[in-house]
């Protein structure tokens, strides 16, 4: 049989580029391996969302459209909402009884979102909880691995210090999961900044092409290049980022005009903005096209829920033994 993996994405605004390289491309890859399940993570969501839910069930079903159209198969891999399943809620709970405040308050992660999201009021007591529900949602499919960049570890870790927790309180019922580490591309925001929903940097794996073309007239250059005559940096150009990863043939040619200053950055933006588009928009026509059947979309995360609860149903059974809940 094959190895269990699970991961997920709040749906809390358009994918984007950052999603593509930095989860959704290993994702495909992973589904010639690993039996895989897929979460749409609404109540992750919901924890950031509160004070505006209103677009929570739209982005839910336009997350579901990227990944598809990005490659992810509903008959190789099981793709839900994390909602339709009430198990992960249950054993949330019971890891919430005894999961110590300092394990959460210390959690790198946590204090990450708290910075990146200081628009939003979330010192809240379900947020500071997110970790714990993140530890339900992965052990309650017995994963015996995720799929992390090295910047997630520490929760990894968080997830294994519950399950060890649980397993010396109630006996040996979860395993340690591993990591499989995933190379995270360094692919900023057009204004420099980590690319990001919170910010609005992002180039969404659904723009048009009028819309990836005003982005990335936006986008942050070389700092060091002046002039026209002034000879570019690309290794430190967010530019060349773009082209180096999207493999783009021109990627050698824009390196060697850039170091010797034959054109400007403007030039060179809107020659990106073809590249980014082209990349695109196989994504974006299978996009489109599943969005014009929602229906559809629903049927496959209500299949993959089914298959979902079924896993989540058997872990929780046992669990409710191991706790004396019969």
């Amino acid at each position: 049989m094959k190895k269990r993996i699970l991961s997920g994405m709040r749906p809390t605004g358009p994918l984007h580029l950052g999603h593509l390289f930095g989860a959704l491309t290993n994702w495909v890859m992973l589904q010639k391996e690993y039996e895989c399940f897929f979460m749409v993570a609404d109540w992750h969501a919901l924890m950031s969302e509160y004070e505006d839910p209103s677009k929570l069930s739209e982005h839910t079903i336009e997350c579901a459209a990227g990944w598809i159209a990005s490659g992810i198969d509903p008959e190789k891999s099981t793709i839900f909402i994390q909602s339709h399943v009430k198990e992960h809620l249950e054993l949330y709970m019971i890891f919430s009884d005894f999961v110590p405040l300092g394990w959460l308050e210390r959690c790198p992660t946590y204090k990450e979102q708290l910075r990146e999201l200081s628009t939003r009021h979330l010192h809240t007591y379900g947020f500071l909880g997110y970790p714990v529900l993140q530890a339900a949602d992965i052990l309650l499919y017995r994963a015996s691995a995720v799929p992390v960049g090295k910047d997630q570890l520490p929760h990894l870790e968080l997830t294994n210090d519950i399950a060890g927790k649980f397993n010396t309180l109630y006996g040996k019922t979860f395993s340690q999961i591993k990591p499989v580490l995933t190379k995270v591309p360094k692919l900023l925001g057009v204004d420099g900044r980590k690319m990001s929903k919170s910010y609005g940097n992002f180039i969404a794996l659904g723009d048009s092409e009028k819309a990836i073309k005003e982005k990335c007239a936006q986008m942050f250059t070389d700092p060091k290049r002046i002039k026209l005559s002034d000879k570019g940096h690309p290794d430190e150009c967010n530019l060349y980022s773009y082209y180096n990863l999207l493999r783009s043939e021109s990627a050698a040619g824009v390196y060697d005009y850039c170091t010797k200053a034959g054109r400007g950055c403007t030039e060179c933006k809107r020659d990106l903005a073809s590249v980014v588009s082209d990349y695109l928009a196989g994504i974006r026509a299978k996009r489109e096209k599943l969005l014009k059947n929602k229906s559809k979309i629903r049927d496959i995360l209500e299949h993959g829920a089914k298959r979902a609860r079924k896993v989540a149903s058997e872990t929780m059974t046992e669990v409710k033994k191991a706790v004396g809940l019969t």
